[in-house]
């Protein structure tokens, strides 16, 4: 197995890891890093429980100053221009595609969404105007100091774009934080004190990567921390349970945008159209042009179109191409379909 598929599937590895090993890697990071090694280090359940476990060791200031620009940013921009150097500018940016890239695009959206959602927890609304600005002043700092508790972390399996980059062998800088990566999630690293988050019990994606999950959380953990989303997009756990009951009408007065998208797709638009009433805008002979007008966002612009060639029973099946919103033609949409323009569009045979 490659480096790069290796960390992958750490990237994605959900339960329990092995904890001393994992302890042996934070106090080996902080050697590398010139330090002693943390008095106390502590298990949290999930980044959310280890927020809160650090908001109580803020107050009594007993953790100390945090150290992740030693243990974690300091050692990886001397692994980076060492590399940068011995490799050049080129070979460096080939490398880089080659082994870290594809992961920081799996990843960067997971630590994100568990970014947020820790915040969200925290501070619920804090992000919301409130109608007297006394009332908001406690949960704003509530959100201020989960954001910079956030900025404390070091995220451990979800670092695996740049520990498959770097050499992690042992003997070298980064090999503590690999060791603690390999076994845990999210760790915060202070002059006393380290916290480890246990990795989610619940990982799920969808073909291209996305954190997609119908029936259930899409990142989970032990203490019952949970993340939602459909198709790489946040949505609440509620939302979800109601999909299996959808209606036209229901899906038209969602006044969340972005929440009838969702609905939409999950609904269907073929079966949105017939149940909606929508009418046909533009018929030719490549298909009928259809536009459903959405309240505060882009009308949903889709062409009908029939397969040519018939199914074995010989039936015709029916397509439904969603097309852009500036589409005035069944025609035009088909040839976007296709990357050229509705002039340019001349098929030779249909099928």
């Amino acid at each position: 197995m490659t480096e790069y598929a290796k960390w992958r599937a750490l990237s994605a590895v959900t339960g329990p890891g092995d904890r001393a090993a994992a302890e042996r890697g934070v106090r080996l990071a902080y050697e590398r890093a010139g330090l002693r090694a943390p008095e106390r280090i502590r298990w949290a359940r999930s980044p959310l429980d280890a927020v809160r476990m650090l908001s109580a060791e803020a107050l009594s200031g007993e953790a100390g100053a945090s150290v992740r620009e030693r243990v974690r940013s300091a050692p990886w921009a001397a692994e980076r221009d060492r590399l940068h150097t011995a490799l050049g500018a080129r070979e460096f940016a080939r490398h880089w595609q080659a082994t870290g890239a594809g992961l920081w695009e799996l990843t960067e959206p997971v630590v994100s969404r568990i970014r947020d959602g820790v915040v969200a927890a925290v501070a619920p609304g804090s992000a919301e105007p409130a109608d007297e600005p006394e009332l908001a002043r406690p949960a704003g700092q509530e959100e201020l100091r989960a954001r910079l508790l956030l900025l404390d972390a070091v995220m451990g399996q979800h670092d695996a774009a740049w520990l498959c980059a770097f050499d992690t062998a042992p003997g070298t800088p980064l090999e503590g934080l690999a060791a603690v990566a390999r076994e845990a999630g999210w760790w915060w690293p202070y002059e006393n004190l380290a916290v480890i988050s246990e990795r989610p019990t619940a990982l799920y994606r969808d073909e291209a990567g996305r954190l997609d999950r119908a029936d259930g959380p899409a990142v989970g953990y032990s203490d019952d921390f949970a993340l939602y989303a459909w198709r790489g997009m946040p949505v609440p756990g509620d939302f979800l349970a109601g999909l299996a009951s959808l209606t036209a009408d229901r899906i038209r007065t969602e006044e969340n945008a972005e929440l009838r998208r969702v609905m939409l797709e999950f609904y269907g638009y073929d079966r949105y159209l017939a149940e909606s009433g929508a009418e046909p805008v533009q018929r030719d002979e490549t298909g009928i042009l259809w536009r459903i007008p959405l309240t505060d966002d882009e009308d949903v612009v889709m062409v009908e179109v029939v397969n040519s060639t018939p199914e074995p029973d010989g039936t015709s099946r029916t397509y439904w191409l969603r097309v852009p919103p500036t589409t005035r033609t069944a025609r035009e949409g088909v040839a976007w379909t296709f990357g050229v323009t509705e002039a340019d569009y001349e098929p030779l045979v249909q099928t």
